[in-house]
């Protein structure tokens, strides 16, 4: 008994590995995303502001807004965001409530004018500073889904078939910090014309728990628990560059295309805490050691189609649409051309869709906005993407404004525990275990300072 206790031991660990962390898949997607996080004017508009301009935000989308800006302008955005994560494993539901704060946005753009007698005028050069993808979330699932997945699945002779059930932890933290340098300019009276250099600082945490409680129907226990840890880090670049056009006073067109990021990324991955008690008397632990790699990443370029119009000076309406195509994604590094082969297959270009307006009454501005956009999953259910609202206000004061924004989001999404068990499982899906369905909601508050020369 004690020699195959020791050997279920082992399997276990082997059986776990790489089974509860992010697949490349999903780091490729994750790394490509860019999130409506700026200034509150544009968050509170739902980021439509590729055909607009006048905002450090908005430069980030097309760069050709900086040359809207009159004169000088600073500002600076402090989020709160809240983050509910409802969890469902076979019939059992978990809710985790959790609220993070962020600096999330700060920049600067400076205006000069140029030779009046030059068909170019309003020359800027601007720098933001922005979170394009805040990681930090917590998330629990317990349940029983009937099986004894590590007891099953390798020796037939192993009594332990019986579940308790199992517990489900996931912890991420870590953000994707974007850095955009633009100039820009005016020509004659109709065209504004952008181009920036994007640099990104990535750190990206997951640490995953799984506990499994089984027993062999005669009292005796056999219990695991496992933490993986995964951390990736690096720098990466892109460029963009962006037009607008003014046919007339009330209609503005935007064009706006940004190259891939490439990313440089190196990862540590370990696997520890493997405890197995037989009765609450024996207990082993294993530790792997640091497994570290580093590769290179190619995210989807994107680009972006705008179309606003101004209501003289009471009011506008703006619309973007966001083209990206996942499948894109590549890893330049040998070794991969599995996971190459499975972004091509897996994932598929997609839409996003920002709708924004503003209304002004003396020096208080009324915005709202919606945007949907859609899962790059060619397998998602029509939850999985996301959508969502946003509201705000503005108060303008001699030297600068003052700036509130609410957004309001929520999407679907699956973790699967036990995929290697599934995929051994798969010509009998009677004993394929279920992935942990879970619901996002998601409200974040952001105010702005900005301070105008």
């Amino acid at each position: 008994m004690k020699k195959l206790y020791f050997t279920v031991m082992l399997l276990s660990v082997a059986y776990i590995s790489n089974a509860q962390t992010l697949s490349y898949n999903n780091i490729g997607v994750l790394f490509s995303t860019e999130n409506i996080n700026g200034t509150a004017r544009y968050n509170a508009m739902s980021g439509a502001f590729g055909a607009l301009g006048g905002d450090l935000s908005s430069i980030e989308t097309n760069p050709a807004g900086a040359a809207v800006f009159i004169k000088s302008e600073f500002a600076v955005s402090l989020n709160i965001r809240n983050t509910e994560t409802t969890s469902s494993f076979y019939g059992t539901s978990e809710l985790t409530d959790n609220d993070y704060t962020n600096l999330s946005q700060a920049g600067g753009v400076f205006v000069f004018n140029t030779n009046r007698n030059s068909d170019w005028s309003n020359l800027a050069l601007g720098f933001n500073y922005s979170i394009a993808n805040d990681f930090k979330g917590l998330w629990l699932a317990s349940g029983n889904s009937g099986f004894a997945p590590i007891s099953d699945i390798y020796d037939p002779t192993v009594v332990y078939g019986n579940s308790d059930g199992q517990y489900f932890e996931n912890f991420t933290d870590g953000r994707n910090n974007k850095y955009t340098f633009t100039i820009a300019s005016q020509y004659q009276d109709n065209l504004y014309v952008g181009a920036s250099i994007n640099t990104y600082d990535l750190e990206h945490y997951q640490s995953a728990l799984i506990e499994e409680y089984n027993n062999d129907g005669s009292g005796n226990t056999y219990d695991v628990s496992q933490i993986q840890e995964l951390l990736t880090y690096g720098d990466g670049y892109s460029f963009s560059i962006g037009f607008i056009s003014k046919p007339s006073e009330n209609i503005r067109f935007g064009l706006a295309y940004q190259s891939p990021v490439w990313y440089n990324l190196s990862e540590e991955f370990v696997e520890y805490d493997v405890n197995i008690f037989e009765n609450n008397v024996s207990t082993e632990t294993d530790f792997s050691g640091v497994n570290g790699y580093d590769y290179e990443l190619r995210t989807p370029s994107k680009l972006t189609g705008s179309f606003a119009y101004i209501f003289d000076k009471q009011g506008l309406i703006s619309i973007d649409y966001i083209y990206k195509n996942y499948s894109n994604i590549e890893i330049n590094s040998p070794g991969f051309s599995v996971e190459n082969t499975a972004f091509n297959t897996d994932l598929e270009s997609t839409g996003q869709l920002r709708i924004g307006t503003e209304w002004r009454f003396d020096d208080i501005s009324i915005r709202g906005g919606y945007h949907m956009e859609k899962s790059p999953y060619k397998n998602a259910l029509g939850s999985d993407d996301t959508d969502g609202f946003s509201l705000g206000a503005g108060y303008k004061f001699r030297g600068g404004k003052l700036d509130f924004a609410y957004q309001k989001s929520t999407n679907t999404s699956s973790h699967d525990f036990y995929p290697q068990h599934n995929f051994d499982n798969r010509d009998n899906p009677s004993n394929q275990i279920n992935t942990t369905n879970l619901d996002f909601d998601t409200s974040k508050f952001t105010a702005t300072l900005v301070l105008s020369i």
